[in-house]
Parts: structure tokens; sequence; C-alpha cells
């Protein structure tokens, strides 16, 4: 049976004893470079929202993920992110692996630029648009 998680404190309760100091050091990251974000539980893990879906992390049985939400994102860091298993809309770390804290805070950082932009734009089409009418 899946877990219904309340809130990202209990998501990281729930897992293993090994993999919760790196989850909460990833929380806080993420914190620091969108600290203007909202926390919370999307797709059944730890996401965060600014503008819209912003990023989400996860564990899993190898590996704890980083879910860009944004394929560009995995595209614009393609160098900075060879030494880890990638796809276009997520980032593996192996257990073991320490929080890439610049790469993360970057790509955090990014995104929140990504979604400022796009919801700026959305305003200008909506205020160009009742010009119009």
């Amino acid at each position: 049976m899946k877990t219904e998680y309340k809130n990202i404190d209990q998501y990281i309760a729930d897992q293993p004893e090994e993999i919760r100091e790196t989850l909460e050091h990833l929380r806080l990251v993420i914190k620091k470079a969108a600290p203007k974000a909202e926390e919370g539980i999307g797709y059944g893990m730890p996401s965060y929202k600014l503008a819209g879906p912003l990023v989400y992390f996860g564990n899993f049985k190898t590996h704890y993920s980083f879910f860009p939400g944004s394929g560009s994102l995995v595209e614009k860091f393609k160098e900075q992110l060879k030494k880890y298993e990638t796809s276009k809309g997520t980032i593996k770390f192996p257990y073991g692996t320490k929080v890439p804290v610049k790469l993360i805070t970057d790509m955090v950082k990014f995104r929140v630029k990504e979604n400022t932009e796009k919801e700026s734009l959305k305003k200008t089409k909506k205020k160009t648009a009742k010009k119009k009418s």
C-alpha cells in the first residue's frame, strides 16, 4: 500500500535512516535557493511551487532523484550532469553521493527564473488581450 504523505517532514521521516540526512540537506539547499517557494507533496513526493510547479525530489531503492520539472534544465546543465544518470525529467544521485550543493542551487535558481519569466509573460498577454477587447 502506498503512503499518502501530508508534508515533507512526514515523507523524510518515512525513508530509511541512512538517507534521511541527505534528503534533509537537499531540502535545505532547495529552500535556500528558492526561499519564496511553497513546500508540499506532489506525485507522492516532496515538491516546490513558485509561479507553478518548480522542482521535486524523491527517494528510491538505490538512489535519490531530483526532478527539475523542465526538460530544458537537463539540456542546459548537461555538462555539469555528465557524471549522473539523467533523463529528460530526472537526475539520479546514487546512494552515498553527497548533495551537489552548487549544482542544485544553480538548477533551482534557473527554474525560479524560468517560472517567473513565464508567469510575467502570461500577465503581459492577459493585459494585451484586455486592451484589445
